[in-house]
């Protein structure tokens, strides 16, 4: 794959090193989300070719079980670097298949190659241990190992992010590593990957594969070749996926849907609340699994905080990622148009005020204006299902165990933030939040050295972190008596 990206390529699959195309041709159609017109293709898997992935995944996993960890970490930092000098073309690539700014597009890539750093390092520190023995003639050791090949299907709305958080702990635990990433943005994933091939890796420990992603899923996640399943993606997907995996004794990490709290207390800081809430709720045009989602205000705060965070979205400039001073980006696809819509005229017929968007903009491409809901009532879609686009719901409280109650009512677990100058309620909100992750006065700060997951309906496992290491390794005992 070409690595200069003055025009948006054609995508073909990676398979022992290879790009290659699809067995019989097929492609699909990629779309630019700020215009809707095709941009490119992308290779159409066929069944022959996964096998051929399948076997080349094995033959990568038996040469680089074999490499030591030191040489997988300089590996990885190599191309960690050639991600950083490419990361400009790369973020245009994203911009045009996924539509976010190009500022955040970079950003994505520019924290791609830090995970991969870390994870580098980290590979260095897989340790077993001794355990003393009740036989003086014998010892007994803790042996940490790859798991095996892995099976990977990652979503479009961080083509890179998601797979290098699969990835960094998959190839620094001495695992292979086959990813189905998204048809919808296969650019981005594709250049990800050719770092990789460029920085010297063994043919067959990375394939990437496009296609029809049921298809796909169920012909790799059964198959004896892989031994371990990633996804990020809906919950009821990853629930089908989870049970598919389960009936073949697959070992599984699910980071899957949210819908994220937002407690502000009584005593916040209107002002960092809105900033930080803010920024991170229309962040990829809302499209993102940790999106603050529910606002919940303490009610002497309501007409200030609800105020602040219109004025804050009506400063955004919605347009083309790739055009100067645009913040705010096309949702990815015309799907998620209807999505939002529907959304909103729920809240609306259930008696929310819109105080600011609520519609489409334009005629062309897949631009809605952010949106913010006040006064919203329990029963409305909005804050029951999360609604993965640029629309904030907000409603009040008088007691901060009410709104705990609230933040835990859904079976969704992935995230949640929180605003209070009190160390009382930090440690309340600490230790009740039934969440994966928690940021307290603070935007998301998903850095790789900590973990990266949800609990109940969200998932489980973790995706950063030395955590992450455990879900690619096994364990096994070994007992040696000396004769």
């Amino acid at each position: 794959m070409s690595s200069t990206f003055d025009t948006y390529p054609d995508t073909r699959l990676l398979i022992d090193n290879q790009w290659v195309d699809a067995t019989g041709g097929k492609t699909l159609d990629v779309l630019n989300p700020a215009t809707g017109a095709p941009i490119g293709k992308v290779a159409h898997a066929s069944i022959a070719d996964l096998d051929r992935a399948l076997a080349a995944t094995q033959r990568g996993f038996e040469t680089w079980r074999a490499t030591p960890a030191h040489e997988r970490g300089n590996l990885m930092r190599r191309a960690a670097t050639l991600l950083r000098e490419r990361a400009d073309g790369i973020a245009r690539l994203m911009t045009q298949e996924q539509g976010k700014p190009l500022a955040e597009a970079r950003v994505e890539v520019m924290a791609g190659a830090d995970i991969i750093d870390w994870f580098a390092d980290e590979g260095r520190r897989v340790y077993g241990r001794i355990v003393p023995s009740r036989n003086l003639n014998a010892q007994q050791l803790v042996l940490k190992e790859p798991v095996g090949p892995v099976a990977a299907f990652t979503p479009w709305n961080f083509p890179i992010n998601q797979i290098v958080r699969k990835l960094g702990a998959a190839l620094a635990s001495g695992c292979s590593f086959l990813v189905k990433a998204p048809e919808e943005t296969p650019a981005s994933p594709a250049a990800l990957l050719a770092t990789f091939v460029d920085a010297g890796i063994p043919a067959g420990v990375l394939g990437l594969v496009f296609g029809n992603p049921a298809e796909i899923s169920a012909y790799l996640i059964p198959h004896a070749v892989i031994r371990k399943v990633t996804f990020t993606g809906s919950t009821p997907i990853g629930k089908e996926l989870a049970a598919l995996a389960g009936r073949h004794m697959k070992r599984v990490t699910m980071e899957l849907g949210g819908h994220a709290p937002v407690i502000v207390a009584d005593d916040a800081d209107v002002a960092l609340a809105v900033k930080a809430a803010g920024g991170a709720k229309f962040r990829n045009a809302g499209q993102v699994c940790i999106s603050p989602t529910r606002f919940l205000v303490h009610s002497s705060l309501k007409d200030a905080f609800a105020q602040a965070l219109v004025q804050h979205a009506e400063k955004l400039k919605l347009g083309d990622g790739l055009a100067e001073g645009t913040t705010l980006g096309p949702l990815a696809n015309a799907r998620r148009l209807g999505a939002m819509a529907k959304v909103v005229d729920d809240a609306r017929k259930r008696g929310a005020t819109v105080a600011t968007g609520g519609e489409r903009v334009g005629s062309s491409g897949n631009f809605f204006a952010p949106t913010v809901l006040v006064d919203v009532p329990l029963d409305a879609d909005v804050f029951n299902n999360e609604p993965f686009g640029p629309v904030a719901a907000i409603r009040t409280f008088e007691t901060l165990d009410e709104a705990i109650t609230e933040a835990n009512r859904l079976p969704f677990g992935l995230a949640g933030y929180a605003f209070t100058r009190s160390i009382k309620n930090a440690h309340q909100l600490a230790q009740r939040l039934e969440l994966g992750m928690l940021w307290i006065n603070q935007p998301a700060a998903p850095v790789a050295e900590m973990p990266f997951g949800g609990v109940k309906d969200s998932g489980y496992g973790t995706e950063g972190g030395p955590e992450a290491m455990e879900a690619y390794l096994v364990t096994k005992s070994v007992s040696i008596m000396a004769v």
